[in-house]
């Protein structure tokens, strides 16, 4: 009898489930698995599982990416289904931060939503330790898996190929607000790097005219360009309960581009970055700009860095390494 694994998710393009989970596919058919991409839509309440149900019961395993069903809904996948892993790489369970200062937003729907999800799965596969932490006072059976990078779409550019003077930034739109955190250190470093340039990849760009942007849409052919071209990767965070729950994917994708990173010290972002080796840390203005004047006034260290960061990947972020603690986690679930 083929193995039937069903990858269920709100869109098969979103950034989560294309680089957590869809990434997997490649190795569950190699690992013997007949894959079903499920695309559920946000609506539909409890119709959108009924109307899945022959999915549910020939599936020995369904992911939930990053989905938010309610209780009844899971109660229903419990009863029909097999073995259930939930997967997220956010604090979901929280609104998204919408200005700098501003709280997250909670909400007792989208917590009771976030505990039906975990209670009812049989493993609940947590981008990071924070949120790691959250899942497991709703079900013990939590693995900490990270959001991994296709090193191999990344090349490293030697620093004579580059300007020397720009630094990089990618991201959801929703996210830019993050940027505001870092335009003071940006503006004082002009004064030393009149050719400084702040390179934004993302669907839109701020409209700053103190600071030198340079806007990239952002597209899948051109990321990986668009960061091995630069010479330094950020990322500004507040320090708050939303921000505690991201994964640091966009500073394992500078460091696959061969990029020193200068981040804020929240969440992941502290264990990724180790300060002094691949990058550094920075939790106010005055540490950007000492952090990425040290950066933009040496070639050397800057490759140094890079070469450290791209390494780290390889050996603990890299797809191959990461579908293999997958797999492994859905071989000990099924068996």
């Amino acid at each position: 009898m083929n193995k039937v694994i069903s990858l269920w998710t709100y869109g098969d393009d979103l950034p989560s489930f294309r680089h957590r989970i869809r990434s997997l596919v490649p190795a569950l058919e190699r690992d013997g698995w007949r894959v079903d991409i499920v695309v559920v839509p946000p609506k539909r309440y409890y119709r959108r599982i009924i109307e899945r149900l022959k999915t549910i019961k020939r599936s020995q395993v369904m992911i939930l990416s990053k989905l938010k069903l309610n209780p009844l809904e899971m109660r229903i996948l419990r009863r029909h289904g097999h073995k259930i892993i939930y997967d997220f790489d956010d604090a979901i369970y929280l609104r998204r931060l919408r200005a700098l200062g501003q709280a997250p937003g909670t909400s007792w729907w989208r917590e009771m939503k976030f505990r039906a999800m975990c209670k009812h799965a049989d493993l609940v596969l947590a981008g990071n330790e924070v949120i790691g932490t959250k899942a497991a006072k709703a079900n013990p059976a939590v693995e900490i898996v990270p959001t991994p990078v296709d090193a191999q779409a990344y090349r490293v550019t030697s620093p004579q190929d580059k300007s020397g003077k720009t630094i990089v930034w990618i991201g959801l739109p929703g996210n830019l607000v993050y940027l505001a955190m870092i335009r003071d250190a940006c503006r004082r470093l002009l004064r030393r790097h009149p050719e400084l340039v702040l390179r934004i990849v993302s669907a839109h760009a701020p409209d700053w005219d103190d600071v030198t942007i340079e806007f990239v849409p952002w597209s899948h052919a051109n990321e990986a360009q668009a960061l091995a071209s630069a010479d330094i990767g950020v990322m500004p965070l507040s320090d708050d309960a939303w921000s505690r729950g991201k994964c640091a994917f966009k500073l394992l994708q500078y460091m696959a581009a061969g990029l020193p990173c200068v981040a804020s010290p929240v969440g992941a972002n502290k264990t990724v970055i180790t300060t002094g080796e691949n990058g550094f840390h920075a939790g106010n203005a005055q540490e950007w700009q000492t952090a990425l004047d040290t950066l933009l006034s040496s070639a050397d260290l800057r490759e140094q860095m890079g070469e450290k960061g791209r390494l780290l990947v390889e050996q603990h972020y890299d797809r191959p390494v990461v579908a293999a603690q997958v797999l492994a986690h859905i071989r000990a679930l099924v068996d």
